[in-house]
């Protein structure tokens, strides 16, 4: 079960899961767009999903109605926005600005995501065995909706166990080509993340053709099978 206070938070976010859980079963690739420059070729992609980094915070109401009037759905990076503060009023602009959710390596801002509406993301380096221990205990008290665990090469290394307590996940860091997105869905990755526009037109039919891969796990409320 989410970790929220609030009985409209759980139902907002049940809402939005089903249509993050489709985008991503159809075109498994979340767009980084890191900046402003990037924002136009996003709107234009199929990807239909991005984290949103590295955005002053006087840009970001903009950058975010002009993806709202797209359809997209923003998670946005709140560790990486100059300007913006790393609290619960962060989160209640972001959610009051039209983003559907927030990525953070912070356990208290995926925690209180929970009960603001959001879809919460919890950004994890895997480095070395107790690093993975730390993450996997942080990732067990958060509960987030998706892990983004970085660098992505390390995914092929991971248990079955630690995935399995890790998932749903999205990889990022190094995915820089077909191939390697392709090996991220192998193993188990309910999406990837790329800055490289090149592959933000990657279906999940395309990068799954010949690998044997499955659909990964879907991103689902913790807690429910």
């Amino acid at each position: 079960m989410m970790n929220s206070s609030r009985p409209s938070a759980a139902s907002a976010v049940t809402r939005m899961l089903p249509r993050l859980a489709a985008s991503l079963r159809e075109v498994p690739v979340i767009a980084s767009v890191v900046g402003t420059q990037r924002v136009r070729g996003f709107m234009d992609a199929p990807a239909n999903v991005c984290i949103l980094a590295s955005v002053p915070v006087g840009q970001l109401g903009g950058v975010l109605a002009t993806l709202r009037g797209a359809e997209k759905t923003v998670f946005v990076n709140v560790d990486s926005c100059p300007g913006l503060a790393q609290d619960r009023g962060a989160l209640e602009f972001l959610r009051d600005n039209g983003a559907q959710g927030a990525v953070s390596t912070r356990l208290s801002l995926v925690e209180k995501g929970h009960s603001l509406d959001l879809l919460t993301m919890m950004k994890v380096f895997v480095t070395d065995r107790s690093n993975l221990r730390r993450s996997l205990d942080a990732v067990g008290r958060g509960r987030p909706d998706l892990v983004e665990i970085m660098p992505a090469p390390i995914v092929a290394r991971l248990d079955p166990e630690a995935k399995r307590l890790l998932s749903p996940y999205v990889a990022a860091g190094f995915v820089e080509t077909e191939r390697d997105a392709a090996a991220a869905l192998a193993l188990g990755a309910a999406a990837v993340a790329t800055s490289d526009p090149r592959l933000w037109h990657l279906t999940r039919e395309r990068l799954t053709a010949g690998t044997g891969a499955g659909t990964g796990a879907a991103p689902t409320k913790k807690g429910t099978s």
